[in-house]
């Protein structure tokens, strides 16, 4: 991996796609995937905390996910407990602070009890931030917004024309978290699924053909090296046309 994150590369997010597949083609149960892309979710924060990237956002549970069949939710909340219960002190010890996207809304107590703490227990740390969208859908979230937004112009506390692009983003539940620079999409899908619609208008996106589970750094440095070669213009000119 390289010993630093460029300059202008401050925060990925990732689609973690491919744990059934990956079972699936090992003849094994799709939970034996769903620990493996756990095991590859340790090795990513490690590889983006080492590299000085200041946060990764994963899409860990959409809000379609209710409709799979419970057993396969009930065994993605215990994944979920599997990992704050072993991995929330190497978290905390490492200064990883912990966010979490999404609605509380239809999560079983226990759940929301680990979500806050591991929220609470690394909310002081500042070297990484790790955000996991959980039971999170973006259209859902933008809509959330635009209610907020308007009970405050009812209460008279803002006008309409007070509403700009920064209100609406700071309206957004992932308030104060800049926008991703890169996207990464993994098991040969080319799909947004509904994440983070608002937050990637500029973002670059990456889509690789490799399952999650087995996604390495090695994986990932190629998804930067990607995201290097290509010229950024936000609309503008580059280098190249303006210099002609």
């Amino acid at each position: 991996m390289p010993d630093e994150a460029s300059a202008d590369l401050s925060h990925i997010a990732i689609i973690m796609d491919g744990n059934g597949r990956w079972a699936k083609q090992r003849g094994l149960p799709r939970q034996i995937g769903h620990e493996r892309g756990v095991e590859a979710l340790r090795r990513v924060v490690e590889a983006c905390r080492d590299i000085g990237l200041q946060y990764l956002t994963v899409f860990s549970f959409s809000s379609e996910n209710w409709k799979r069949p419970a057993s396969e939710v009930s065994a993605l909340f215990g994944l979920l407990r599997l990992y704050v219960k072993q991995d929330l002190a190497r978290l905390k010890a490492d200064g990883v602070r912990v966010q979490i996207l999404g609605k509380r809304k239809g999560l079983p107590d226990d759940i929301l009890k680990l979500l806050d703490l591991a929220v609470s227990e690394t909310s002081g740390n500042s070297r990484f931030t790790l955000n996991i969208a959980f039971n999170y859908g973006a259209r859902e979230e933008i809509v959330s917004a635009c209610k907020g937004l308007a009970r405050q112009v009812e209460a008279g506390e803002i006008t309409s024309d007070d509403i700009t692009e920064d209100l609406f983003a700071g309206s957004l539940w992932g308030q104060g978290i800049p926008d991703p620079e890169l996207l990464i999409r993994t098991s040969g899908e080319y799909r947004i699924s509904n994440f983070l619609l608002w937050q990637i208008a500029y973002t670059e996106l990456v889509f690789m053909d490799v399952l999650w589970p087995d996604f390495s750094e090695g994986h990932l440095e190629s998804a930067i090296q990607s995201y290097r070669d290509r010229d950024r213009r936000y609309g503008g000119l580059s280098v190249d046309e303006t210099s002609s």
